[in-house]
């Protein structure tokens, strides 16, 4: 974004002017949200500070009661920041704790989304004292102690009710835990055109159906179920019910076929649980390379419920080796921990894989997830992971994060917390089999999946348990199709 601001006024926009545009955005949100009250406006040695002069200014022409303390010099204040503060013609506070004191609302102008360092001294007790007053907060741009890029929290951050940020979003306000601190979070125009931002070539995306819908492979006339594709999912043991949840997930993900190749001991179970799925007998590595052999299955599913043993591994370095897609979940991971470069190099065609953070770590921990104030964010891990597994990498959470080998990267942001129960993965990995085998690309088929999941856990609410999620994939799937014609 700083970058997009250079472009933009050396294509003609004056800084100050995209400076008051940005307060008028955080002002006209506070007055469409609020009545004027006393309304006190910290700003910062910064940009972001020069926004909070813009915003104190033009509250104080609607008639709002405003106090405004800035932390640091007046002197200090450079270029556009230093421009507008000259234009408030109020009194100008030291920032400290007790400025507060008689707020009503607080805007926070401290710190955008530069910030990279910990907090202290008189900030670090400003942040304490707004996320503490319980009055209502807006944030200019981002909340006050968040990074921008990661996410992180530097010390302690304002806790906002809303945040009105500049053009796009940032990674860090929908990467955990600055996600948290950002309340509703509005983006607003100031004035850099869509062309400077296709200029910048970013590779980061929010979630969002315009990134996959024209791929999206909804069924038509010409087809027949074998056009569709057939998902082959190995079903585990003993743990039957993380597979069958996959192949009815897949299933209602649009696949044609779906099979499930189970031990002949657990073949009763699945054959009278799945009565639209194709329950398979597959005893030991040799059946389950003979299954491989037919053509017609171009999409694995491995892990949900399989277990550890060293058959699970054999099984998923004979999947590979077909160079069909593969989609590798739970076991079929936790089985590499140990060497997880034999997993990678066996990676020679399409595969998804979708690790919790713990699954994560035993396969990229040495390498990635290290706990120090410059460790990767989960995006930047992400994208190593994919880099070096060579296979399309769902970092699954809250912020769940998709991430492709090439660089691109998308961050999901509407996944609801009721996903957090046992079972939910299996119903993701499923979906992403059932479209990829429908034709869809590994990339474009897990954003999809993700999706798709967090829609259906949010159109079911409070209560969910994972055997609810595919049939309220229906509901997502017409949500997203729309009106069709009669």
């Amino acid at each position: 974004m700083a970058h997009a601001d250079q472009l933009t006024i050396q294509a003609g926009t004056p800084g100050v002017t995209l400076m008051q545009s940005a307060g008028q955005a955080v002002a006209n949100e506070i007055c469409r949200r609020w009545s004027p009250r006393p309304v006190h406006i910290v700003c910062g040695p910064g940009n972001n500070g020069g926004d909070g002069f813009v915003v104190a200014r033009l509250l104080h022409e609607h008639g709002w009661p405003v106090k405004l303390a800035l932390l640091g010099s007046l002197a200090d204040l450079q270029g556009d920041a230093r421009h507008h503060a000259s234009r408030w013609s109020g009194p100008i506070h030291a920032a400290q704790p007790d400025f507060l004191d008689g707020a009503q609302l607080v805007v926070d102008a401290l710190f955008g989304t530069g910030l990279a360092r910990p907090l202290g001294g008189v900030a670090l007790q400003l942040v304490q004292k707004i996320r503490e007053m319980g009055v209502p907060v807006c944030a200019v741009d981002i909340p006050s102690g968040v990074d921008g890029l990661s996410g992180r929290v530097w010390g302690d951050a304002v806790s906002a009710n809303v945040t009105v940020t500049f053009c796009r979003k940032k990674p860090g306000q929908l990467l955990l835990p600055g996600r948290l601190h950002c309340g509703e979070l509005v983006v607003a125009g100031i004035g850099i055109a869509d062309d400077t931002i296709h200029q910048l070539g970013a590779t980061a995306h929010e979630n969002h159906p315009d990134l996959w819908g024209s791929h999206f492979p909804w069924p038509h006339h010409s087809q027949h179920k074998y056009m569709r594709g057939h998902v082959l999912i190995r079903g585990g043991d003993t743990l039957t019910g993380a597979a069958r949840l996959s192949a009815r997930s897949a299933a209602r993900a649009g696949a044609g076929l779906v099979s499930v190749a189970a031990a002949s001991a657990a073949w009763p179970i699945y054959a009278v649980a799945l009565t639209s799925a194709m329950v398979l007998p597959c005893d030991g590595l040799q059946a389950w390379r003979a299954l491989l052999t037919n053509p017609r299955y171009n999409v694995m599913l491995i892990g949900p419920g399989a277990g550890t043993g060293h058959s699970v591994r054999d099984e998923v370095l004979s999947a590979l080796d077909t160079r069909r897609m593969a989609v590798l979940d739970a076991d079929a991971l936790t089985v590499f921990a140990d060497q997880p470069d034999d997993l990678f190099r066996a990676i020679a065609g399409p595969c998804v894989m979708t690790p919790h953070g713990g699954e994560f770590a035993r396969l990229f921990e040495q390498d990635l997830a290290v706990d120090s104030d410059d460790a990767p964010s989960k995006l930047e891990q992400a994208r190593a992971a994919a880099q070096r597994s060579g296979a399309v990498v769902v970092l699954k959470g809250a912020d769940t994060v998709i991430a492709a080998p090439d660089g691109r990267a998308i961050i999901n942001s509407n996944a609801p917390p009721q996903l957090a129960t046992g079972g939910s993965g299996d119903v993701l990995a499923g979906i992403i089999a059932g479209l990829a085998a429908q034709g869809m690309d590994a990339f474009d088929a897990a954003a999809a999946a993700v999706w798709l999941h967090g829609r259906a856990a949010a159109l079911f609410g409070v209560g969910l348990v994972a055997d609810d999620l595919p049939d309220m994939l229906v509901r997502a799937l017409h949500e997203l199709q729309g009106p069709t014609a009669a």
